[in-house]
Parts: structure tokens; sequence; C-alpha cells
């Protein structure tokens, strides 16, 4: 009977483990649509600003305009800003940005450059820390979902080390939201700047809904630079070198924004994710228990019925 017990009580563990894996899983399901929206917001704006520049473009050579952000030079010195989240349980994701900033870093020294590590959420700067990397800052308390102010406070660090020629190069390792089981980490230059490009043809707007009761994401049709395109007869009051100098550090603290949104996104993914496979695995977990414990239970009332019965023949004879 004690073998029946140690079965119950680790039945109504599992069943207890699952209601909280379920609770966390629809938290986080709750979260990734507070990130759709927030990207949703921040779309026009970039837009909007991808289209001046590209205006810009049409009439101008970037190449020849003198602004410092977009300034190639000798890279000596590169500066790796890894994006992880400050907690865990969200499957590889703060594993795989990890390994991949390890992988770059390694890479990097492998060519003689000098290379600096800023590091945002208690994850990497746990790792890296305890490792004696070369951190030039550490990055701790975002809101869950980034904010423009916060992105704002951070580049406007990068930008003053590298207006100050402490780094020659800026590079981001994030992790790209692709839907919500699919996620991967990625590399992005950040400074110096090269608008050419800027749309991006595969980046889509997510959309996250519900099909049967269970949350699927479903790729939007618009790509991210929908804003039409500005008349090519506007004339521009300051010349395109002053224009370039007041847009470059709003399109810089945009992308960082967009880094931060996709890398949130895209924990809160692999955390609904990793909370939904929990679950799953509770579940089957205690099927499995009851069934143990059924054959268990019948197993120990046969013995007792075999116990009654020849305790009776004994006294039979």
């Amino acid at each position: 009977m004690a073998n029946l017990k140690d079965i119950r009580d680790r039945i109504k563990s599992v069943k207890n483990t699952r209601k909280i894996t379920e609770a966390m899983r629809l938290v986080a399901a709750a979260k990734v649509r507070r990130a759709q929206e927030q990207v949703l917001k921040s779309r026009p704006f970039a837009d909007r600003l991808s289209r001046i520049l590209e205006n810009l473009q049409s009439r101008m050579r970037f190449e020849e305009a003198e602004a410092p952000l977009m300034e190639q030079r000798t890279v000596e010195t590169i500066t790796l800003v890894a994006i992880t989240g400050d907690r865990g349980l969200c499957g590889g994701y703060n594993a795989n940005i990890i390994k991949r900033t390890e992988q770059r870093f390694a890479e990097l020294k492998g060519k003689g450059f000098n290379v600096k590590l800023v590091v945002i959420g208690s994850k990497a700067i746990s790792y890296f820390t305890n490792r004696d990397y070369p951190i030039q800052a550490k990055i701790t308390g975002l809101e869950q979902v980034p904010t423009a102010d916060e992105a704002n406070t951070i580049a406007t660090d990068l930008l003053a080390e590298f207006m100050a020629a402490g780094t020659d190069r800026v590079e981001m390792v994030f992790t790209k939201f692709i839907n919500l089981v699919s996620c991967k980490p990625v590399l992005q230059t950040l400074l110096p700047l090269d608008p050419q490009d800027i749309a991006d043809p595969e980046d889509e707007i997510f959309n996250l809904t519900t099909n049967q009761g269970r949350l699927t994401v479903e790729p939007g049709g618009s790509t991210a630079n929908s804003a039409p395109k500005i008349p090519s007869d506007i004339v521009f009051e300051q010349s395109p070198d002053q224009l370039l100098n007041a847009l470059l550090p709003l399109y810089l603290q945009n992308q960082l924004l967009r880094c931060l949104q996709e890398s949130a996104a895209s924990e809160l993914a692999s955390r609904m994710t990793a909370m939904n496979n929990a679950s799953d695995n509770a579940k089957e977990l205690a099927k499995t228990l009851t069934l143990d414990y059924n054959k268990a239970r019948q197993a120990a009332i046969t013995q007792e019925i075999l116990e009654v019965v020849g305790g009776s023949a004994a006294a039979g004879g």
C-alpha cells in the first residue's frame, strides 16, 4: 500500500505542476499579444523614416555625405551587443544567443580585432561575467515589452562610444522572431549605419490569433515599409547633410528598438512554447502514472483475495 501512496502523491504533484505551467503559458501568450501591439504601434514612424531616407538616397550619394554615423573607418575595436532575457524557462532562447555571441567573439578575436561586450539581460550578464569576458556595459531590468525611451538610452551610449572613436563597429546579436515555434539568433551591424536597402522584403507583421482554441500565428500581408513614397518633387529646406545628421540618430534608435522588440517577442514565444510542451508532458505523465496506479491497486486487491482464499482453505483443512 505504501507503493500506492507514493504513486498517488506523484500524480498529485504532476497535476499541480501542470496547473503552474499552463498558467505560465497563458501569461506568456497574453504578453506576446502585447508585444505584437507594440510592434504595430512603432511601424508607422519606422516606415515614414525609411521613406525619407530612401528619398534622400535617390537625391544624393550617401558615400559622399559628411555623416559621422556612416563613416567607414579602419576597424580595430568592435563592440558586440548581446540581448538575452532576465528570466529562464524559455527553452533554448538564452542559450542560443549566448552560444552565437561566443562564436562571434572567438571569430573576431581570431582575426586580431579588439572585442568588447555590451550585455543586455541577466542571463547574459551572469554567463559572461563568470567567464571573465571584457564587458563594457551591463543592462538589465528592461520592460517586458521594450519602450522607445529604453532604446534611446542604450542607443545614446553606443552612439557616444562610436563618435568618441572608442569603437569602430557595433554589432548586435539578437533573436529574430519568425513564428511562435521558430526563432533564430542573428547578427546585425548597427554602426556604422548603412541605409541602403532599408526595407526588408522578408519582414512581415505577425498576427497572433486562435484556431480551434489553440494559439497560432499568421503572417500579415504588409511589409515593414508599407508607407507611401514621398513625392519626388518635394523640396527640402535643409541640405542633405543636415537632414542625414538629424535623421540617422533616429534611424539608429529605431533599429535598436526593433532588435529589442524582436528579442522580446521571441523570448515570450519561446516561453509559451516551452510551457505548452511542459503541460503536454505533464498530462501524458499523469496518464501513465494513473495507469500504473490502477495496475498496482488491482495487484494489491488480487493479493488480498488470494490471502483470504488461502486462509479459508487452511482453516477448512
